[in-house]
């Protein structure tokens, strides 16, 4: 079992990820305020999401913000283009549906009322010191930013009064009502920082969930030193897709092994897209083995998000340039009944798998033992030393002899047929 805590409901807990923004339709490019169809819309989805089986919802920004949200202007108002917030709350509970905010603490938009008094006043900006600055006579400041983006002005973290205004909107909105944050770029904010922040708000809202986006490195560390409940699995993401399109479980086994080193220290926050990444339909070189990513995901320990679309097989590619986000973070329709027809079937896998893991909520901790490998066939058992399940998953293109059990999902015969999988009671 995990050696950190965390809140006991994050057991139970699949969340459903949704880019409000781009759900709803709104402007990004910063040249509309309009308002789309905001929450209004997405609570036409809520019994969409109980119905595919999640337990929560998690939305990217909210907060009003000069384009795609990232860039905060303030952390204390819903952003214009999407409407009122505490409808769409109340419903998601009223639904049984817990809700987590995206917390973009790592960096601001210029337009950010400390930092716009800085370009108005210089180094007599009462809040000068919230940022890192250099100053050339004559001239507005040098400013480090968030990757090079100009637009995204990083936050002094060292600056004890930043570290009290990110707990205070933190806590501010736990008492809202929320249930959690997603603490965006936390790779890139000192984990110190990130302790007292935390310890802070821990002690006002024990049951909140706290995780963080974090890409590469010592993820045990990171965790354990910051405070946060978990971080984003970034290696089991790549190795899930990678080893499908090479056909090579070895590097997936890799994985696998170091995703139960990662299990005793915490619960690693596991996923297979997201607003930030290529949708896994179209990250893999084979449809056919769109089935064997998501049956990774639900079948080993984390807690699992659906990004919104990839229920329905979305596809869309990330692109490195200026709007190159657009097509992974779409305008949903109205409502469910305007979706096309065939997406559905990749929905209802989606229902199964999830209802699955449901059902079988100790696969929260479970670990993964290798029972067999080669290149094109993995077998795996899921277990907490006291329930078991095994998983079989085959991208060869030949029968492979199932293994033993009930099945529980997939090929129900003797033989997993090319490209097939099959879960049983091992």
């Amino acid at each position: 079992m995990s050696t950190r805590s965390e809140p006991a409901w994050v057991r139970h807990a699949l969340w459903w990820h949704v880019y409000p923004l781009g759900f709803s339709g709104a402007d990004t490019s910063g040249r509309s305020r309009a308002k789309a169809g905001g929450f209004g819309q997405l609570i036409d989805w809520l019994d969409y999401a109980v119905r595919l089986g999640v337990s929560g919802i998690q939305l990217g920004p909210i907060f009003a913000a000069a384009t795609h949200g990232y860039d905060t202007i303030d952390y204390f108002r819903v952003d214009q283009r999407l409407g009122d917030f505490e409808p769409f709350l109340a419903a998601a509970h009223d639904h049984g549906l817990r809700v987590m905010l995206d917390g973009v603490f790592n960096h601001v938009s210029p337009r950010f009322p400390a930092f716009a008094e800085v370009l108005a006043h210089g180094r007599a900006a009462p809040q000068a010191d919230w940022f890192r600055l250099s100053w050339t006579d004559g001239a507005e400041p040098e400013y480090i930013t968030f990757e090079g983006h100009r637009e995204l002005v990083a936050l002094n973290h060292a600056n004890p009064a930043v570290l009290d205004y990110v707990s205070e909107v933190m806590t501010h909105w736990l008492a809202r009502g929320i249930d959690g944050w997603r603490l965006d770029a936390a790779y890139a904010v000192p984990r110190e920082f990130w302790r007292q922040v935390i310890d802070r708000v821990r002690a006002k809202y024990p049951d909140a969930y706290l995780y963080g986006e974090v890409i590469h490195g010592d993820y045990a560390t990171i965790a354990a030193e910051s405070g946060m409940d978990s971080v984003t699995q970034y290696e089991l993401w790549k190795a899930i897709w990678s080893s499908l399109n090479d056909r090579n479980f070895f590097e997936l086994a890799w994985a696998l092994k170091r995703h139960n080193e990662y299990l005793n220290e915490f619960v690693p926050f596991t996923f297979v897209g997201n607003h930030d990444v290529t949708r896994i339909a179209s990250k893999l070189a084979d449809e056919r083995h769109l089935a064997h990513a998501l049956v990774i995901m639900f079948t080993t320990g984390g807690t699992p998000a659906v990004y919104y679309g990839d229920s329905q097989a979305f596809r869309g590619i990330k692109e490195d340039r200026v709007g190159g986000d657009d097509a992974i973070r779409p305008a949903f329709p109205a409502t469910p009944a305007d979706l096309a027809s065939y997406g559905w079937p990749t929905y209802r896998l989606h229902q199964n798998l999830i209802g699955l893991r449901r059902r079988n909520s100790w696969l929260h901790n479970a670990r993964t033992e290798i029972i067999e490998l080669t290149n094109q066939r993995l077998c795996y058992d899921a277990t907490d030393g006291t329930h078991r399940i095994r998983v079989l998953l085959n991208v060869a293109d030949t029968t492979t002899p199932a293994p033993p059990g009930k099945v529980l999902a997939g090929a129900d015969t003797d033989l997993v047929p090319a490209h097939g999988w099959v879960i049983t009671t091992g």
